[in-house]
């Protein structure tokens, strides 16, 4: 009896499943959970991308620590490793990528203040528009500096 109703329960869920929405296999492999489009809805949305955003320039600080600190190591050592670092440093590449790092900064910082507000004062409204604020004067920053930099 408990069996029966259980299967029963089972076979109502799929039927409720297959008619809402066509589901795709996860990743393209056989095996796995089936993800539905109506799921996958949010994130097309501004915050998700924010949040989105937020995480992958928190990790792209931290793949760029480990060279910062090797930048420090040899200031530490002594005078010419550093002198020849800084000489490889002036490549319009390297230029490049440290305006690009100064823009990830800014968009994890101000990502993080968004954050902040979020959690700690009762504002919601106009999430959107900040999140679009936030890339917007990150962006700034970056590309002043850029400016300065050639």
């Amino acid at each position: 009896m408990v069996a029966a109703s259980g299967s029963r329960r089972r076979l109502a869920r799929e039927r409720l499943r297959r008619a809402a929405v066509p589901a795709r296999r996860a990743r393209g492999r056989r095996g796995g959970a089936a993800v539905t489009l109506r799921h996958l809805r949010h994130r097309h949305s501004a915050l998700w991308l924010a949040a989105l955003a937020h995480r992958l320039s928190g990790l792209a600080l931290a793949v760029f620590l480990p060279l910062h600190f090797l930048t420090l190591g040899l200031a530490i050592r002594g005078e010419a490793p550093l002198e020849s670092f800084l000489r490889w440093s002036d490549q319009p590449l390297v230029k490049l990528a440290e305006s690009a790092l100064i823009f990830l900064l800014m968009l994890h910082m101000f990502g993080g203040l968004r954050l902040l507000v979020i959690e700690n004062l009762s504002w919601r409204d106009g999430q959107k528009q900040a999140a679009t604020i936030v890339a917007g004067v990150s962006a700034a920053i970056a590309f002043f500096l850029l400016a300065r930099m050639f």
